[in-house]
């Protein structure tokens, strides 16, 4: 494993045991706080705790007692906006405000409705925000009629993100549906995974016969090591994987990173979720090598990283807060 690689994975067990330290009280469910310490390794931003509690704290004091952001969902918000803005606190409100443009347009009052206004906020469309929320509608309501029964609040994300794609909602949605039918029959399952795979590989580039070849070869070559334990929930990294040419050959490196999270004393019981993290680290190095993408082909794989972790961290916290409700 190279040096700079090894250091993301020591600076993203650095972080957590801080975050761990300051919010086990706070925090009920551990994955919330492996989300940000993986966003500020994958996006190269410091950590520096002091601030990042200021920013999660000014958050709680702004929103009402019932509010979703009272829950652990508060510190996710507080790390996107600290990796992205120099004024996280004062960008909190104008969050808000597309949040509620959001509501406006029947998107859900839930965590994943926040992240999508962080998305829209991140990606500077103050002139078009209208015409984004517009399209973004769109999309969902077509990944709805395609898969109604798989399709929910938690790929607005996607349907965000996929709003400032170029092409028509038609032809997005087309591109959407032939890569979830091919694959599922070359050996990828039915399933809410195999749609946000799908839904991904929309971004690429390359040809559509190319890219399932590619996710298939992956996939099987995957299966053929056994040694890592490959779940659904991991079609979406093996997809990012098929858009750099030698994803094939980065698998021991992947593994080598997973075993080295699963010997870790706090992360070693979430083995799926170190698999997933393993490549996000391995692709975010990547990208950080401008000799080995192009520079469209970073925007683009951004992108899909940004839509991966844009959909974890509203599943985790999403999980977190039906947990701690329950109890």
């Amino acid at each position: 494993m190279k040096t700079s690689l090894q250091n993301k994975v020591m600076e993203y067990t650095n972080i957590y045991e801080q975050l761990h330290k300051s919010l086990k009280w706070k925090v009920t469910d551990s994955r919330t706080l492996m989300m940000v310490s993986s966003l500020y390794v994958v996006n190269g931003k410091h950590f520096d705790l002091i601030r990042f509690m200021e920013i999660s704290d000014a958050i709680k004091k702004e929103v009402g007692l019932f509010s979703l952001l009272n829950s652990g969902h508060r510190f996710t918000i507080a790390a996107m906006l600290d990796i992205r803005f120099t004024d996280p606190i004062n960008m909190f409100s104008h969050l808000m405000k597309i949040y509620e443009e959001l509501v406006k347009s029947k998107f859900s009052r839930d965590q994943f409705t926040y992240v999508c206004a962080y998305l829209l906020l991140a990606s500077e469309t103050k002139d078009n925000l209208e015409t984004r929320i517009e399209r973004s509608t769109l999309l969902y309501k077509g990944m709805k009629a395609n898969h109604f029964f798989l399709t929910s609040s938690s790929d607005y994300p996607l349907a965000v993100l996929l709003s400032n794609e170029a092409g028509t909602v038609e032809e997005l949605l087309e591109n959407i549906e032939h890569y979830y039918v091919k694959l599922n029959q070359f050996g990828f399952g039915k399933g809410n995974d195999l749609q946000f795979l799908s839904h991904i590989l929309s971004f690429h580039p390359a040809n559509k016969d190319t890219v399932i070849e590619r996710c298939i070869t992956i996939l099987d070559e995957v299966k053929r090591r056994g040694k890592v334990k490959l779940r659904k929930m991991h079609y979406p990294v093996l997809g990012l994987l098929s858009f750099i040419d030698n994803g094939i050959q980065e698998l021991e490196t992947i593994e080598e990173i997973a075993l080295q999270l699963n010997q870790h004393k706090r992360l070693k019981w979430h083995k799926d979720i170190n698999l997933i993290m393993a490549c996000h680290f391995l692709i975010s190095e990547k990208i950080e090598d401008s000799s080995l993408i192009s520079t469209n082909m970073y925007a683009i794989i951004e992108s899909v990283i940004q839509a991966q972790q844009a959909a974890m961290v509203a599943v985790v916290t999403g999980t977190a807060v039906s947990a701690s409700s329950n109890s």
